[in-house]
Order: structure tokens, then sequence, then C-alpha cells
């Protein structure tokens, strides 16, 4: 049995990097601990499934050291106002996907005599919140009273993409990597991210949030495609960023979606706290925690009030039951944007890509799911 040489530390970091421990891999790779240290070498059949689980090219095993892989894009993620450092592989998976797919399209859109779109960069960092929301919400048509009225934040979320999707937005809403229902992606990790781009800007929302936390992460992202600037976030509506480029998002994404002076008007301060969060999230389709970031902006709550409010109030949406999350939206055409679903169902069938390529992009590989999603878009060959 011919075995390979791998160092025992890059098969530790490779295990790591995945966040998986010796024990959880020991049932598929008995000889794992035997392996780290090198007292045994594993044949290539088991480096290539081991590469596999823990979702690392296989190249990567036969290096010295383990390579340095940064965020592909500005990375304003932070825990404590320190930023992150690293990248779990199945956030730099997603990245790496949405950037070949933004690629894919905009080449496809350029062929197609596809113009700049004039939102992309139109405002400036340190614009004036209140305008610069008033100005997205236009160019979106967004209509407040509109989302107000709607029964669910599911049914406001869908309304809010439809909207971007029809200005030129690709949005792509998942809570797995690619369609792999066995990589879920953690919104502790991120909540999404903003590829700008003249052509063809994409946003990237995780699915595995929230419906609420998802409605201010989109906002968040548009203002960065409105600032043209590319961005992967944690987008925490009640807090205060250390970064100058994510508070002047936050704000313009909470002016966006619930305006101040709407807010006050509709607030009642006197009213018991715990009623009127849940009164305001519901008439404003948005997380109980931009509720509370509002009655702070309006003078409500202020100091360590509003800061015991919010702990106890993210305590409590962690001690809720699961299961709000990953199941927004389900259909292969949000998980890959509608737009962009459309485009490559279309090229597809019009010879101008091939099965091969449509399959890598959309993410299955079979021509049934392929007609029933052109079906489902209005494409149908």
């Amino acid at each position: 049995m011919t075995r390979v040489a791998v160092e025992g530390a890059m098969l530790r970091w490779a295990r790591e990097r995945a966040g998986r421990t010796r024990e959880s891999l020991t049932p598929r790779f008995a000889r794992i601990a035997d392996w780290e240290t090198g007292e045994v070498q594993p044949t290539l059949k088991q480096l290539e499934a081991f590469a596999k689980a823990v979702h690392v090219p296989i190249g990567y095993m036969f290096l010295r050291e383990p390579p340095e892989e940064p965020v592909p894009i500005p990375d304003f993620r932070t825990v404590a106002d320190q930023p992150l450092r690293g990248a779990s592989p199945d956030l730099l998976d997603t990245v790496y996907l949405c950037q070949q797919r933004q690629e894919w399209y905009r080449d496809d859109a350029r062929q197609a005599g596809a113009e700049p779109l004039p939102f992309v960069g139109s405002l400036a960092l340190g614009a004036d919140v209140v305008r610069s929301a008033a100005s997205i919400r236009t160019a979106l048509g967004l209509d407040l009273e509109a989302q107000r009225r709607l029964p669910t934040w599911t049914d406001a979320l869908r309304a809010f993409i439809e909207k971007a999707d029809a200005l030129g937005v690709l949005v792509m809403v998942s809570g797995v990597v690619a369609s792999n229902n066995r990589r879920p992606l953690d919104p502790e990790e991120f909540r999404g991210f903003a590829l700008a781009d003249p052509v063809a800007p994409l946003l990237f929302i995780n699915g595995a949030d929230t419906k609420a936390a998802q409605m201010f992460t989109l906002a968040h992202e548009l203002a960065h495609l409105w600032l043209g600037e590319s961005a992967l976030s944690d987008a925490r509506a009640a807090e205060a960023p250390t970064q100058a480029v994510e508070r002047w998002c936050n704000k313009v994404a909470a002016e966006m979606l619930v305006p101040l002076s709407v807010f006050s008007a509709v607030h009642d301060p006197d009213a018991d706290i715990r009623t009127e969060l849940d009164r305001l999230a519901r008439r404003f389709k948005v997380s109980t925690l931009v509720v509370l970031r509002r009655m702070h902006d309006a003078g409500s709550l202020t100091g360590d009030a509003y800061w015991r409010a919010y702990n106890a109030e993210v305590q409590r949406l962690q001690e809720l039951p699961g299961g709000s999350g990953g199941n927004f939206y389900l259909t292969l055409g949000a998980r890959v944007s509608k737009r962009f679903a459309r485009a490559v169902v279309s090229s597809t069938l019009e010879g101008r890509s091939s099965f091969t390529e449509a399959f890598r992009l959309l993410g299955f590989k079979k021509i049934s799911t392929f007609k029933e999603l052109g079906n489902s878009l209005g494409v149908a060959s």
C-alpha cells in the first residue's frame, strides 16, 4: 500500500481550519492522531478523502507550512471592537463562489450591451444619512407603508429582495455553502457581504440568520453598493462599529428601514418596553435590536439603560427555539439570485453557455432540475 509524505502539522492545520476535532474525524479516519504525529502516513486515497472532509484543496496538503488565506474583500468584522483574524472554509468558499458568479454575469451582461448602473458609487462616505437613506429608498421604490401591511417578515424580506433585483442587484440568500446542506453558514461569523461592480453588483445574505436580521443586513450591504465599495460585514444594528464606513452604513440602513421622523411619530416612550419592542418590530418588519437602536437615536433609551436592554434582548433572542434561520426562500432561484439564474438559463438555452458551466454556476447536476428552474423563472426551453 503506497503512502504519501505529508507534514503532520499541515494535517492538523487543515483539521483546525475546518473547526474539526480529532474525535469528530476518527470514525472516518481511524489513524488521524498517528498521521498528525507523523507515526504513520496516509495513503493518497485517504488523503484525498480527508481533504474533502475538511474542505481544503488537496494541493495544500503537500505544502511545508499553511498558506496565507486573506479574505479577498475588505473585512470589517469585529469582536469586542477588534478585527477578526482568519475566516472559515465555509466563508471563504462562499465569497469565492460569489466572485465567480459575478464575473460570469458581468461578462454576459457586457456582451448584451449593459451599461454601468448609476447608483453604484453614487454616494460618498459621510454624506447626510437621512438624505442618503431617502435616495436609496427612492431608487428601490421601497414603500414603508406597503412593507407595514405585509403579514410577515418573510414577505417583507422577499419584497425587499425583489426590488433590489429589479434595480439590477444580484441578491443571493443562502444558509449553506453552495447547495451543500451539510455545510451550514454561521451568522456569528458573518451576516453578509457586498461585491461592488458597476455592471454586476452582488450582495450575499446569510440565510441562516433570522428574517428580521436579514432585512437589516440587506439594507446595510446596499449602502455599501451605493458607496461603490465591497465589504464583508457582521452588520449588528444596535452597535456602533469602530470603522467609519460601517458606522455610516449602519446609520443609513437603520434610517432606510425605520426613518427616525416616522419612528418618533409612532413610538410611545412611556409604554412597556417589551410590548413596544414587539409592536414596532412588527410595524417596520425589522428586528427588535433595530427598534432598540432607534429608541436610542430618538432619545427615549440612552446610556446604561440602553445597553442593559440591548444585552437582555440579545440573550432573549439567543434562547429562542431554533429553526427561524436557514429556511427562507429555499428555492434555488433565491440562493443564486433570480436575476443571475435567469441569465444563466437563458444563456444556456441560447447556446452561449454549456450545460456543464450552467450546472457549475447554479450548483446542481440534473437536467430535470435545470428545466424546473427555467419553468419557475419563466424561461422555458
